[in-house]
């Protein structure tokens, strides 16, 4: 944390938010924005990148309830249902399905209408560069945030091949500049893990004896081997979809750290980073519980 601590602040100071990439593991901001609001403070403006991007753009639509609740009545089978193999397509879903889920539940606002300030960060593949959505349809802005390369498909929008924010913004804090908020609460997707890293799971096996990748973990292992004797075990120690999570993983927090040195927050919340996996989606409510608890934390411990 640095800055100013956010107990310096009013409660009817304006506050910004920068939410960060992380999959699932995003969906903890909607418990850390439930705290904020629990404690008075007005959130005018939120950038967001991927999962983030989600997060705050259905609390700029005044949704967020929406969203919450349609997750925690949401199982594992039922979204794994979403997910549309992205045959002859460069990733492993399309994500349209999922796309027109979420419209359902949130609705389809423009972006320019919210009544809160939103910025969904993404990236154009072609010029290497970091894209700030701040108009236009708010599901094609969200659609292209969350693009993880290899998981869904690239977006194009506007002519760009856009993909994940999180590659080159995994925690947006320069997009929420551009509000005339006085004071920025950043949220951190990589925290310090809860367990010690010999102890972090690496499968857990669900009521049916199943591991937890399941459909997804069954369908990239045909598809994309990692089982080349044909004896149905994986033949190394991670599997396709752990190594690709846990790469970008490490790509993303160095990048966080560096925009935290450069650029403090008044106030940093940090997830941590062994909170889920990054596909388990279905674990709503554990996961928006871990984001209030440690937004309580970094509150108390600013004194607010």
């Amino acid at each position: 944390m640095g800055g100013v601590p956010v107990s310096a602040a009013s409660r009817d100071e304006p506050i910004a938010l920068a939410l960060g990439a992380g999959g699932a593991r995003g969906l903890a901001q909607i418990g850390v924005i439930e705290a904020l609001q629990a404690r008075g403070l007005r959130i005018v403006a939120i950038a967001g990148a991927s999962s983030g991007a989600l997060v705050g753009g259905a609390c700029a639509a005044g949704k967020l309830d929406a969203l919450r609740d349609w997750l925690l009545g949401t199982s594992r089978g039922s979204m794994l249902r979403l997910l549309d193999p992205g045959f002859g397509r460069p990733a492993l879903f399309t994500g349209d399905r999922l796309l027109e889920k979420l419209r359902e539940v949130v609705g389809t606002p423009r972006i320019e209408d919210l009544p809160i300030d939103f910025t969904a960060v993404a990236v154009d593949l072609m010029r290497q560069r970091e894209v700030w959505l701040r108009r236009g349809d708010l599901w094609d802005a969200l659609r292209a945030s969350f693009a993880i390369p290899g998981i869904f498909t690239p977006f194009t929008l506007g002519g760009r091949e856009l993909v994940d924010g999180g590659l080159l913004a995994p925690l947006p804090i320069t997009a929420t500049r551009l509000s005339g908020a006085h004071r920025l609460v950043a949220v951190d997707m990589h925290g310090w893990p809860q367990s010690p890293p010999e102890e972090l799971p690496q499968e857990y096996d669900d009521a049916e004896g199943k591991s937890a990748p399941g459909v997804i973990g069954r369908w990239i292992g045909k598809h994309f081997g990692g089982d080349a004797d044909g004896d149905g075990k994986p033949d190394h120690h991670i599997g396709l979809t752990e190594t690709m999570s846990r790469s970008l993983d490490t790509m993303q927090a160095q990048i966080a750290r560096v925009q935290l040195a450069l650029d403090p927050p008044e106030l940093l919340i940090r997830i941590p980073r062994d909170a889920c996996q990054f596909y388990e989606f279905w674990r709503g409510e554990e996961l928006i519980e871990i984001g209030r608890t440690q937004a309580d934390k970094a509150l108390d411990a600013a004194g607010y």
